[in-house]
């Protein structure tokens, strides 16, 4: 560990979806396949992951950085995870531990210049009134996966930060959302045009464009 790189950061883990619909994350359903109880969500193990880039570059990041991350074991709600980030030349290398176990790796970085948003048709349609299972067909390449609004008010952007045990201060002093919020919404590209078994997330590429 060099002198600069962020301090390790312990969270309390939490499962903030035990009663949504990917019931992988319901204690029941994920001891039938196998796993100790229900798993706690990729993208709240992504939002501790982020903790590690914004005590390295603050807004900045959240502004034009980058992530990718991969999911390698579950942490699971009420146990510690263990936060490290390490310099990799111009990236931060982060894993998450718990319970002796790498459950996550990933790098952070920030863009020498500012990315460039993409641009996206405004008036691509709103998820289907009926969904179609998840097959080839329905997540082929090129599909547009529109989500309904999704309002993030000032009370849902504080209980995110209490869910995920955030210690930073920057979101509430600035009035941001998490970036967890957005990955998020991922989620809800898939959830609301397809339906889907139990299912697990294996792991995220990420850009920021500006901080929501």
């Amino acid at each position: 560990m060099r002198a600069d790189d962020p301090l390790p950061y312990r969270v309390r883990a939490f499962n903030t979806a035990a009663a949504s619909e990917n019931k992988i994350h319901d204690d029941t359903v994920a001891r039938r396949f196998g796993y100790a109880g229900g798993l706690v969500p990729g993208v709240e193990v992504y939002a501790y992951m982020t903790h590690m880039a914004l005590a390295r570059w603050g807004r900045a990041w959240l502004e034009g950085g980058r992530a990718e991350c991969r999911f390698l074991a579950p942490v699971y709600d009420g146990k510690v995870a263990e936060v490290t980030a390490t310099a990799d030349g111009d990236k931060l290398a982060i894993e998450v531990k718990s319970e002796g176990a790498l459950c996550a790796s990933g790098t952070a970085s920030l863009n020498g210049a500012a990315a460039r948003a993409p641009t996206f048709d405004r008036s691509a349609p709103l998820p289907p009134a009926k969904r179609s299972p998840a097959d080839e067909r329905s997540l082929a390449a090129g599909t547009w996966l529109g989500i309904h609004p999704f309002p993030v008010s000032a009370e849902y952007a504080a209980q995110y930060l209490l869910d995920v045990r955030e210690i930073d201060p920057l979101y509430a002093r600035e009035g941001l959302a998490h970036p967890g919020i957005v990955l998020r919404l991922c989620n809800q590209a898939l959830v609301q045009n397809v339906v889907l078994g139990p299912w697990i997330h294996t792991g995220s590429t990420v850009q920021n464009f500006s901080a929501a």
